[in-house]
């Protein structure tokens, strides 16, 4: 009874989540969808909670920024902001390119998911889009934790070559990431590299071009297969 009632919360949520925020061009309409960012995408939390962290010089990572914050990082030097949610119809994003375009900076989009792998042509739009962006630079995601651990770990390994396993201190309660939960999948992804390299070195860029096959580790992540049967 207590699953059915839960589900049924869930769906009416969704329901009104996708309902409004979509438009902030009128002064109605944005503030629907200011209700809309706060309400749904918890941005009031992140006026002060920023989960921001120098990944290496000249490179930041953090949860979503208010304007506030994109300021006070173009103030810092930041020139371009990769968003790892991914362009989208709702405030969140309408919000985030107009600050961005206010303020001068360069906004890519290059989407993940928490709770799932990506595929070869996503990780590698994330890869291409660090070594395009103009420094320095910052990415994020919703909360900083999953995404933006992963993509701070790619970042290391590709562009600093730091180890596998001193990478995947990215991902951890310091960022507010929790491996035993559906985001553990981030860290499953580069277990399953490190268990290929014990066959032979690879860069992690050409794994990722050769080899990765994120339906697979999924599949094993899903069902708790040991890393090295995938690698």
């Amino acid at each position: 009874m207590l699953t059915k009632i839960w589900s049924w919360l869930d769906d009416r949520e969704r329901m009104l989540r996708r309902s409004f925020g979509t438009d902030i061009s009128t002064p109605g309409q944005r503030r629907l969808a200011w209700l809309h960012y706060h309400m749904f995408d918890h941005a009031a939390l992140r006026t002060v909670w920023t989960n921001f962290f120098e990944v290496a010089p000249g490179v930041y990572r953090s949860n979503q920024p208010t304007h506030a914050r994109f300021a006070r990082y173009r103030d810092m030097g930041v020139r371009t902001v990769i968003n790892l949610r991914g362009e989208d119809k709702h405030a969140q994003y309408l919000f985030e390119k107009e600050s961005c375009e206010a303020l001068g900076l360069t906004l890519v989009n290059a989407k993940l998911w928490a709770r799932q792998t990506a595929s070869r042509a996503r990780i590698q739009a994330v890869i291409d889009a660090m070594r395009a962006a103009e420094r320095p630079f910052l990415f994020h995601c919703k909360s900083g934790a999953d995404r933006a651990g992963f993509a701070a770990a790619v970042y290391l390994m590709v562009f600093e070559g730091v180890p596998v396993e001193e990478a995947k201190a990215q991902l951890g309660l310091k960022y507010i990431h929790f491996k035993g939960t559906r985001t553990g999948v981030q860290d499953y992804i580069l277990d399953v590299y490190a268990a290929r390299l014990g066959r032979g070195a690879i860069p992690f860029e050409d794994w990722i071009a050769r080899e990765y096959d994120h339906k697979a580790i999924q599949a094993g992540f899903d069902a708790r297969r040991p890393p090295q049967d995938l690698a």
